[in-house]
């Protein structure tokens, strides 16, 4: 393994166009997944499990049908992407995101632009009604949105090809922000819509936001406030959503060939969707920070671990030489004392030499000696117990010989204190680089 630095953005006129929040998500991304050096493969060699950061922020919008929701996102990326009108033009998911050209694609190409998504694949038929669009846009803060615009919803005999109501509330717990339209032209109590809110609220109601859109429509503002409160009603009739100080927000889309004295609070959404950016920037911050010091904590165990490992097994082994010794030497000379009591001192002497049988002659001595003590009708018994024992020495060291998990070996050894060593050197030296970066940011932003 080499500890390379990872990849970072060389090119001067990318970094030019390119927002410092935008570029500190793609360091912190590229951290992750980077080819040789990646948190994500150094994790999955420890047998830990990472999920790289998202680069953008997931924004989805809900309603019923003509509640402005495509409307709302070709204002925000100033370019007519999504299909707007009374009928229902959104019948699928789509996600609207940035690239570096024009390009619109479907099925399974759009779950390849976006991993996390898989699990959708579960959802019977959604394949079909599954898209992206990307766009070379750069206005307000999309290079680091990523929209999803959800099927209009209607009640009554409308039939969608797949579960809708799942679908929904499960992409609504992957995203950052949920922005719920409340249309004023008479489908804003839609049930299917406060059914799955309610869903929302449930499971994940902090990212829910509520905005009755398309407000210049509404009428006079008594006729706005009706709407309003008859909207409020609902959604306080619903046990999941019974809250106090609901915010709805009257938005609209600019026309100045259409001017109303309706207030707009629309910029308020963008400013929501930038302060979540800056949360997400510094949620992802923290998250390599704790990543990484999950996987020091794990390298250090797993050496730790392994020292014991050894130890232990170095330990068994020992046990098991002795057990095996013993196993083998004490029959051995069992049996050893009867041959040489077969044969005379003169002739061990001259097979053997003096010195050699003077200690065979030592042991075979107190053996036989021994094996008198012992009365005739107890020697079958004697040896039967002592081959039984001699057998069990042998299982013992067998047992001893197999005891112990596998040990790392030297490369594998080498192997994770590099990737410590490339952690602490290089990663977290770019993280605090990063985050004193983004604090630069937000300094400079708070003087302006």
């Amino acid at each position: 393994m080499s500890a390379r630095k990872p990849r970072s953005v060389a090119n001067p006129l990318e970094s030019a166009i390119t927002t410092p929040s935008e570029r500190i998500l793609r360091e912190c991304h590229s951290l992750y997944v980077d080819d040789q050096n990646g948190l994500v493969k150094i994790a999955s060699s420890l047998g830990v499990r990472l999920l790289p950061p998202r680069k953008k922020i997931i924004v989805m919008i809900m309603g019923n049908h003509s509640a402005g929701k495509s409307s709302f996102i070709n204002w925000y990326v100033e370019e007519h992407i999504q299909k707007t009108g009374v009928a229902i033009e959104t019948q699928g998911f789509t996600f609207i995101t940035s690239g570096r050209k024009r390009e619109s694609l479907t099925g399974n190409a759009t779950l390849h632009l976006y991993p996390h998504f898989r699990p959708l694949l579960e959802f019977k038929g959604l394949m079909d009604y599954l898209s992206a669009e990307i766009s070379t846009s750069k206005q307000k803060k999309f290079s680091l949105v990523t929209f999803l615009d959800t099927p209009g919803l209607v009640d009554g005999d409308m039939i969608y090809p797949f579960d809708v109501n799942s679908a929904i509330t499960w992409l609504g717990e992957q995203a950052d922000l949920i922005f719920v339209f409340f249309d004023p032209m008479g489908q804003a109590l839609c049930k299917r819509t406060l059914n799955i809110v309610e869903k929302l609220s449930d499971k994940c109601g902090d990212k829910l936001l509520f905005y009755l859109s398309k407000a210049d429509e509404a009428g006079k503002e008594t006729d706005r406030q009706r709407v309003m409160m008859q909207i409020v009603q609902e959604l306080c009739r619903r046990p999941g959503l019974n809250k106090c100080g609901f915010e709805m927000p009257t938005i609209y889309i600019p026309n100045p060939q259409k001017p109303s004295r309706c207030v707009n609070q629309i910029d308020g959404v963008c400013q929501t969707i930038e302060k979540t950016i800056n949360q997400a920037v510094q949620k992802t911050l923290d998250q390599l920070e704790k990543d990484c010091d999950l996987i020091c904590s794990t390298i250090s165990s797993r050496l730790e671990q392994d020292r014991a490992e050894v130890t232990y097994k170095k330990t068994a082994h020992l046990y098991s030489f002795l057990c095996g010794a013993l196993g083998v030497f004490l029959p051995a000379l069992f049996i050893l004392s009867f041959i040489v009591n077969t044969f005379s001192k003169e002739q061990l002497d001259e097979l053997l030499g003096e010195g050699l049988t003077r200690t065979l002659t030592v042991f075979s001595g107190v053996v036989m000696y021994l094996w008198e003590w012992i009365p005739e009708d107890g020697q079958v018994v004697f040896v039967i117990i002592f081959g039984a024992f001699c057998y069990l020495l042998l299982f013992l060291a067998k047992y001893f010989a197999g005891q112990g998990n596998k040990t790392l070996t030297k490369k594998e050894k080498r192997m994770i204190t590099e990737y410590n060593d490339y952690i602490q050197d290089v990663v977290k030296t770019k993280k605090g680089k990063l985050y004193e970066w983004y604090l630069q940011q937000c300094a400079a932003e708070y003087d302006l």
